[in-house]
């Protein structure tokens, strides 16, 4: 049975619309019957639907026989790694502020596509006797400890930016940050209900690339609302993607084997093989990086999106703990940020997202897309994917040249919309 309503990350929708409070209590409802009554931990970001929909959350796991935790206001890695058996988050990621959604953590690890498919299978489930629903305060301040206990290192002399995105780690990153002695300055943090991701975060870089030259700092992270993600500017404001924070760090930890998605540039897989690195080519989308590190016993991997993640002492991505390890290595290097993303060449990208009817990719286009790609060679290549967050597809073009990319993305462009726009 194909999913119906996870996509990439959990469900998602516009709060009243595609996600109700029933929809929340029967999909909490349904992990509960699914996980055999597993004890839950509760974390949500700061939308105002939040509260609302973390107790139409507990409300569901409480019927289907779980104990519920309710942690407040947690970033999703924080609720991965607290969790002592299965954990919940009530979160759109980076989405505005009036979608959110709920993911699932079995273990620390997200679903695989066969778990969600069982946990849709059960929505109907009728509710059975109640577990216990308490708070548990202090949560933030546990995930702080852990973090700068396994990934922080002194950070004395450096200056840093964040840029909290109005979310999930206004409190905990500041405070680690502070806590391992770095001079920081904070943006995004001042979260009110309706600006999570608004003109800040990872999905909005350029308040945090006007304020670290402003403030003179060496460098800015920020991250997303749930705090999963984390993306950088350097000393001038110029942005470092995912891509090339992961290809530093590869080089820095010496790893001998990384995981990454479709979307990652092609000078990443050069770089890596110039150094004998193995890579890992995964879909979109950071539970399959994370399947793959699993399978194949590797530590590190990412997304060109921001999503870092490092299995050694952790169990999913976390932007806190990629930013950390980012200043790790500027320090360690003795080089600025712009000099350690540098070595990764990066061949030019041209994307659109092309909202549509139906997410249904027709072979004609997928089949245009795979000759194009073929023609390029090992020169560029051409992707088309359903986005697993949004009613549109997201189309990419790689070359070397900005010319050929943006030519190659207005073709396919044209052929998505006249397939199914």
């Amino acid at each position: 049975m194909a999913r119906r309503l996870f996509g990439t990350d959990g469900v998602r929708g516009v709060v009243g619309a595609d996600l109700t409070e029933d929809l929340v209590v029967r999909l909490g409802r349904a992990f509960a019957r699914w996980s055999g009554g597993a004890g839950v931990l509760i974390g949500r970001d700061t939308r105002a639907s939040g509260l609302t929909l973390e107790q139409a959350l507990a409300s569901g796991l409480s019927s289907g026989g779980s104990e519920v935790t309710l942690g407040g206001v947690l970033p999703t890695p924080a609720v991965a790694l607290l969790a002592e058996d299965s954990g919940a988050v009530v979160s759109a990621s980076h989405n505005p502020a009036e979608y959110n959604g709920v993911k699932f953590f079995k273990g620390g690890w997200k679903l695989e596509d066969a778990e969600e498919e069982a946990v849709e299978a059960l929505l109907d489930t009728e509710p059975v006797a109640a577990g216990e629903v308490r708070e548990a305060p202090g949560l933030a301040s546990r995930y702080v400890d852990l973090v700068c206990e396994r990934f922080g290192v002194p950070l004395e002399g450096l200056r840093v930016v964040l840029d909290c995105a109005n979310g999930a780690m206004v409190e905990v990153a500041p405070a680690a940050f502070e806590r391992l002695g770095a001079t920081i300055s904070v943006i995004g943090d001042r979260p009110d209900g309706t600006n999570i991701n608004e003109g800040c975060g990872a999905t909005d870089l350029r308040l945090l690339a006007e304020t670290v030259p402003a403030a003179g700092a060496d460098l800015g992270v920020a991250f997303d609302g749930d705090g999963d993600r984390m993306l950088a500017v350097d000393a001038d404001g110029t942005e470092v993607d995912g891509d090339q924070v992961l290809a530093l760090l590869a080089l820095h930890l010496r790893v001998d084997l990384v995981a990454v998605t479709q979307m990652t540039n092609l000078g990443f897989h050069r770089l890596m093989d110039e150094h004998g690195i193995r890579v890992l080519t995964t879909d979109v989308g950071d539970r399959y990086v994370l399947e793959a590190l699993r399978a194949e016993g590797g530590v590190l991997g990412g997304e060109q999106s921001g999503h870092v993640v490092c299995l050694d002492g952790h169990v999913t991505g976390d932007g806190l703990v990629a930013g950390l390890l980012l200043c790790r290595a500027v320090l360690e290097q003795g080089q600025p940020l712009a000099e350690l993303a540098a070595v990764m060449p990066r061949f030019p990208q041209a994307k659109e997202n092309v909202a549509v009817r139906s997410k249904e990719i027709p072979a004609s286009l997928a089949e245009e897309a795979d000759r194009l790609s073929a023609e390029l060679g090992g020169r560029g290549r051409v992707l088309v994917r359903p986005s697993g967050t949004e009613p549109v597809v997201r189309v990419l073009a790689e070359a070397e040249t900005e010319e050929e990319a943006r030519r190659l993305c207005g073709t396919i462009r044209t052929l998505v919309e006249r397939e199914l726009g």
